[in-house]
Parts: structure tokens; C-alpha cells; sequence
């Protein structure tokens, strides 16, 4: 592994946060014991929803630089300060600089096109963005023409579920940028529930469970597993959902499959 694809090599808490709804996640448990270490050029974070997944990716971005709501590191906007005070107890371990960076958030990447089109305004920018308002182009067009037009390489740079962003042709076309951006010494965090980010080669997968983050490979995630198990039987899995549901025990498709 080139080691100069390794900008934050590990992050640990320096003090434990005293906010109740913080200090309950495990993930926030764990680190107050142990340093997550980030030793591969692409990470990525699943697990659940409300495990932490999110809240973790986005105080490692506040506290390399980054604009809470996405963006680069020279981004300074806000329209709802709804980030968490986490990355105050964060510390990071930084090996070297990176030149590029910039944080993808898919629930205020409409904010992000935003502050770039009021921003061209004062200075040409958006000829770094594909020549044209992100905001004339779809939500999936917009990622990747950020992908394509902006990311030059040798940098930082962290996704919070940008699969939300993206068909499943569009992950796929994700993943040869991500394939680039690292043969152009770049790091990668990604946050996803995507079972299709998580078969990316050689990357590192942390899945957040209730005990804290644990290693594993892509076929031992709960999001791979049972996604796998539904697309091979939805008929049988739906059929047992919907009698659960109805209150039949029975599991009989023609009682409760309809």
C-alpha cells in the first residue's frame, strides 16, 4: 500500500462528549477506549440506521477543515447548524497534507450547488463544476459531474451515503471515480448502506454494531447478506414480512402475500 494515499491514519477521542444523546452511541463508547485506525485508502462505514454512521464521517470532516454542510475546505456557508458537537473531542492523527479535499453530504448537496452559483457570481467557479449549474442537472447527473470536474486528486475526501444520489448504473460509474481518485493518491471515507459501495476492492469496512465498529468483509455485512437474501427470494421474505405483519403465523403466501 503507497502510504502517501493516507492523510488522517487514525482518530480517537480526547475526551468524552457530555451530551447524553453522543455518549450513547457505541461508536462514541468505543473510541473513548480505542483509536480507529484508517489504514487503507478507502474506508467505509455501515451499519444501521442511528448507529452513528453519519455522525461519525461528518465530525472527521468538521475537524480535518471541513464545512459542516459539504463542501470544500474554502466553503463557508450554513443554512441550520444541525451538525453534532462531536467533532470537538475528536482527534485526529494526520500523515502528511492533502492538496485537495471536499466533503459530500447527499441530504445538503442542494445547499452545496447553491453556495457555488451565488459564489460564481464573485469569482468564476463553476468551470470547476462542469461549466453549468448543478442545479439545471439531476441529483445523480450533479454527483457525478462533481466528480468528474472537481476532484483533481492527491486529497481528502468524504462521502455520507452518496448512494442516495445514484441509480445503480451511477454506483457503478462511482466506483471507477473512487478507482482514479486513489490512483491519483487520494483517501476516501465513505458512510453507506449501499451493498454495491461495499464490494469496492481492497477497502477497509468498519461495520458499526452495538458493541462498536468491527472489521469485516463486504459478504459479512448485514447490508450485503440480506440484501442478497431478498434479491435470491423476495416472494418467500416478503411473505413472511407481510404475515408478521398481519398477525398470521402460519407464513402462508396466499394468506398474507398480496
Amino acid at each position: 500500500m503507497d502510504k502517501t494515499a493516507i492523510y488522517i491514519e487514525s482518530v480517537r477521542l480526547k475526551e468524552m462528549p457530555g451530551e447524553d444523546a453522543l455518549s450513547s452511541l457505541s461508536v462514541v463508547q468505543f473510541l473513548q477506549k480505542e483509536k480507529l485506525v484508517f489504514d487503507r485508502d478507502v474506508t467505509i462505514f455501515t451499519g444501521e440506521n442511528g448507529i452513528g454512521k453519519s455522525t461519525l464521517l461528518e465530525a472527521i470532516a468538521v475537524a480535518a477543515g471541513f464545512n459542516p454542510e459539504g463542501g470544500s475546505k474554502n466553503f463557508r456557508f450554513s443554512t441550520k447548524d444541525s451538525h453534532s458537537s462531536l467533532y470537538r473531542y475528536l482527534t485526529l492523527s494526520r500523515v502528511g497534507y492533502f492538496r485537495d479535499g471536499f466533503f459530500f453530504r447527499a441530504e445538503s448537496f442542494y445547499n452545496t450547488a447553491t453556495y457555488v452559483e451565488e459564489m460564481d457570481k464573485i469569482a468564476p467557479l463553476l468551470q470547476y463544476y462542469g461549466d453549468k449549474s448543478l442545479h439545471e442537472r439531476s441529483h445523480g447527473e450533479g454527483f457525478l459531474t462533481l466528480m468528474n470536474s472537481r476532484f483533481s486528486g492527491k486529497g481528502l475526501y468524504l462521502f455520507d451515503e452518496p448512494e442516495a444520489a445514484l441509480s445503480f448504473t451511477g454506483l457503478l460509474q462511482f466506483m471507477l471515480h473512487i478507482r482514479k481518485l486513489v490512483g491519483g493518491h487520494s483517501q476516501l471515507i465513505i458512510s453507506t448502506h449501499s451493498p454495491v459501495l461495499l464490494t469496492y476492492p481492497g477497502a477497509r469496512i468498519y461495520e458499526l454494531r452495538k458493541d462498536g465498529p468491527v472489521s469485516v468483509s463486504y459478504q459479512e455485512t448485514a447490508a450485503f447478506s440480506l440484501t442478497k437474501q431478498y434479491l435470491n427470494q423476495p416472494e418467500q421474505m416478503l411473505s413472511y414480512l407481510f404475515c408478521e405483519e398481519d398477525g398470521d403465523s402460519t407464513g402462508s403466501p396466499d394468506g398474507c402475500f398480496r
